[in-house]
């Protein structure tokens, strides 16, 4: 750990499909910090799952390019022993785990398991909510339970699939009708997403999304504009000034979002003070139905007749130079570098609360 300095483990990279965008991002946070107050310990995880680990810095990389740390990196287990030194020599070299991997083994609830098991503060939502905010049919059911307004959708597995997909096929049709989107559920980013207008499109979606996932979720098409808030906080959250998303293209893919550049964000959003004042509340009380903490980016679709429907909300949205997040915020009044130390002020706030529960029942 540097002398004065909070030593933060930024992990990045990772096994899913979204490993390109974990850079992209973890490249925007390095150049964000203040290094009079940080120093940053890299942690690159390979596709493969090995990893790799840096050397302490005290400025950002010039170049993205050696995020992969390619140039003498320790091996797997030297990276394990460092970021879970505490728990081999009960001295820890890292202070905070700032865990920038999207999609699964990163924004899951995975590696945050790993973190509590190893005492180690990490920004962000813990265990539950990360793996909650990851299934997209397990988010709806606590969407449902919350009372919040959201599309109508239907969710089945692979196995499901194979065994009766002419009655799913029947249920989608019924429920959800042409045209639907279909999504793997345990993916972020737009990847593997597919919309179907008819019969054949939704076979050829289905087995597209179970390329990616073993469950499905389904859902009716909704007009609408897209509109997103930031939320920053534990116990008491806060929600960000709302943006909109102006596609580029039929809905918001991943080409849409990190590809071609063309997608719209509008920040503040144009939309009613009432509408506003409605859509931050929704975003907050999203949050806490996923018992959210730290942070997380909530979706609604905003109809014509000024209903609000939730879509989705991501634990660990991006912090790419087009990323929504920190835009929200930056028109709410936080800089880029004042966010990150609230986000590591909340997760040493989080770990010393969980640190004063008794977690032994009363037995020593």
């Amino acid at each position: 750990m540097g002398q004065d300095k909070l030593t933060v483990g930024l992990i990045y990279g990772g096994k899913s499909g979204e490993h390109e965008v974990s850079l992209q991002t973890a490249f925007a946070v390095m150049n964000a910090f203040n290094y009079d107050k940080y120093e940053v310990l890299p942690f690159y995880i390979t596709k493969q799952g090995e990893w790799r680990v840096g050397s302490p810095l005290s400025a950002p990389y010039a170049d993205a390019a050696k995020l992969r740390l390619e140039d003498g990196a320790g091996d797997t287990s030297t990276a394990i022993q460092k970021l879970f030194s505490k728990l081999a020599s009960g001295q820890a070299e890292v202070d905070v785990a700032f865990p920038l991997l999207h999609g699964t083994y990163g924004e899951d609830g995975t590696i945050q398991g790993l973190f509590e098991m190893a005492s180690l503060p990490y920004v962000g939502a813990g265990v539950l909510s990360s793996a909650a905010g990851m299934d997209k049919a397990v988010m709806k059911k606590l969407f449902g339970d919350a009372g919040l307004e959201q599309c109508k959708y239907c969710y089945f597995t692979g196995a499901q699939w194979e065994r009766s997909s002419h009655t799913l096929i029947q249920g989608v049709e019924q429920r959800l009708g042409y045209p639907c989107f279909v999504k793997p559920a345990n993916l972020g980013s737009s990847v593997g997403i597919s919309k179907a207008a008819n019969q054949e499109e939704l076979l050829k979606a289905v087995d597209y999304a179970l390329r990616y996932d073993t469950k499905v979720v389904v859902e009716e098409f909704v007009e609408a504009r897209e509109i997103e808030v930031g939320v920053l906080g534990n116990e008491e959250a806060e929600a960000s000034v709302p943006g909109e998303i102006v596609s580029s293209s039929e809905y918001y893919d991943y080409q849409a979002k990190y590809l071609d550049g063309k997608s719209q964000m509008v920040i503040p959003a144009a939309i009613d003070t009432e509408v506003a004042d409605r859509v931050r509340d929704l975003a907050v009380k999203a949050f806490k139905a996923v018992e959210g903490s730290g942070l997380c980016r909530a979706d609604f679709f905003l109809k014509a007749d000024g209903s609000l429907l939730i879509n989705e909300v991501n634990t660990m949205p991006g912090f790419t130079p087009f990323s929504m997040y920190p835009l929200l915020w930056r028109e709410t009044g936080v800089s880029y570098e004042t966010l990150l130390d609230r986000l590591i002020e909340l997760a040493q706030e989080r770990f010393d609360i969980r640190q004063n529960l008794d977690f032994n029942n009363g037995v020593n």
